[in-house]
């Protein structure tokens, strides 16, 4: 099976049965309708800002909500919306240049009504050391984010030359590991002036199996891929990792994940081949250029 994809995906199109992922240009003045159906939805600015405004069933309870945005995934956090199912939402671009948006999705069974999510509200963390250090942004992860039902979200951005989502872990039920996500990673390569996403860049993104998944009955993945900016990677199950960003060029990448859990979860389990690699962050220094968001990353 392939696991490179391009925006928009559709829990139908990876042949799954929660996540989706879109992503849209809104020019000045040309607003753009989102029709939630089953799934809920984070609105969240890739570069400008802009307005959306939400209905809930039959166009009730209309509501406006701006948000802020960022010039880039590279620069700061973002504030965002959630928006539940069920619900109609028309975004208008504020910048003069236009927006980039995502629009993260996970099928639920309850609606949810639409909330805001303030930047200032966002916690931004410093992850592993050395060359795999890396800097989470979560501003849809349980317990910093509860108002969803299935959808977790996550932005992660890794200094140019490290490694990320490492070491390589899942999230599926093989082997004693209890919690089940399917996962999307969204990638975003920054070029020369690494601000700006730019195909030049490149990076690598690995996904396999072992032998629990074979036993399992599942399909056996062994990918190692050149991934640029725009690009999608579906991870329906095995170990994923690393994620390398190439010297030069800084990588952001958007992880969506839901599972059939009745609570979100970001439990994993590493490979345990390379799960000793954790223990060697403590004799190691965190990379300076992760300033923290806005700084040199």
């Amino acid at each position: 099976m392939s696991l490179r994809r391009s925006a928009p995906v559709t829990a139908e199109s990876a042949g799954w049965t929660y996540c989706g992922l879109d992503v849209v240009k809104l020019l000045p003045g040309q607003p753009r309708r989102l029709e939630t159906g089953g799934a809920e939805f984070f609105v969240l600015p890739l570069a400008g800002s802009l307005r959306v405004t939400v209905a809930g069933p039959n166009g009730e309870s209309a509501e406006t909500f701006d948000l802020a945005g960022r010039t880039s995934v590279f620069t700061s956090v973002t504030d965002f919306l959630y928006v539940g199912r069920d619900s109609s939402a028309t975004m208008t671009s504020l910048s003069s240049t236009g927006a980039e948006v995502a629009l993260p999705s996970a099928r639920c069974d309850t609606r949810r009504p639409a909330r805001y999510g303030p930047a200032d509200g966002v916690r931004v963390e410093v992850r592993g050391a050395g060359a795999a250090s890396r800097q989470v942004i979560n501003f849809g992860t349980p317990g910093v984010w509860d108002h969803a039902e299935k959808l977790i979200c996550c932005e992660l951005l890794t200094p140019p030359g490290n490694w990320s989502s490492y070491p390589p872990h899942k999230h599926d039920a093989t082997a004693g590991c209890s919690v089940v996500n399917e996962e999307i990673y969204y990638y975003r390569v920054a070029g020369v002036d690494q601000v700006t996403p730019d195909r030049q860049g490149f990076g690598f993104h690995r996904t396999y199996t072992g032998d629990e998944h074979s036993s399992a009955g599942l399909t056996s993945l062994d990918e190692t891929l050149v991934v640029r900016d725009g690009d999608v990677v579906l991870v329906p199950h095995g170990y994923h990792g690393p994620c390398i960003a190439a010297p030069g060029y800084p990588m952001y990448y958007l992880n969506v994940m839901a599972g059939p859990g009745a609570e979100r979860s970001m439990a994993f389990c590493d490979d345990s081949a390379h799960a000793w690699i954790r223990d060697s962050w403590g004799t190691q220094t965190i990379d300076p250029r992760i300033a923290g968001v806005g700084g040199d990353v």
